[in-house]
């Protein structure tokens, strides 16, 4: 399984980075995870922030294969059990899916144009949390996903 992590703006910091880069090393014996930064643009005027997403999704839509399966992490998606996340992935990989493609917003969000790309639309928690402490989430939530698929012990 091939999967790609699209993320605006870098982790700025270090427990965030390595926590992140932890998983995706536990992650290598399961799938091919890429995960691609996009600089996120800085937004000083709030009326800029529709024209500013649509930049931003230019970019984001850019990295996305047709045939790509896409999830979006957004407050109004989906919750799933770590359980109902597993299955999800599992269920993608049993139909034939090549690349799962999870997009993950900057503090603004996503542009309507990336969320109505999606095919699926996650949410972490009712809970906000900084975009980078997100993908820390994601990461290891994939990680649990696929011990889960395996029978594989991993902590409760």
């Amino acid at each position: 399984m091939n999967i790609k992590i699209i993320a605006l703006g870098k982790i700025k910091e270090k427990f965030l980075k390595d926590g992140t880069d932890e998983f995706l090393k536990r992650l290598t014996p399961y799938a091919s995870v890429e995960i691609v930064e996009i600089p996120a643009i800085e937004i000083k005027d709030e009326h800029l922030i529709k024209k500013v997403l649509d930049e931003e999704a230019a970019k984001i839509l850019s990295h996305i294969k047709p045939q790509s399966y896409v999830i979006t992490l957004e407050i109004t998606g989906k919750m799933l059990s770590s359980e109902d996340f597993a299955e999800k992935i599992n269920s993608l990989t049993n139909d034939g899916t090549g690349e799962i493609v999870f997009v993950i917003g900057s503090s603004w969000g996503l542009s309507q144009k990336v969320s109505e790309r999606a095919d699926f639309k996650l949410s972490l928690s009712k809970m906000t949390f900084l975009h980078q402490f997100a993908r820390l989430l994601l990461v290891e939530q994939i990680y649990r996903a696929f011990k889960i698929i395996k029978g594989e012990t991993y902590h409760k």
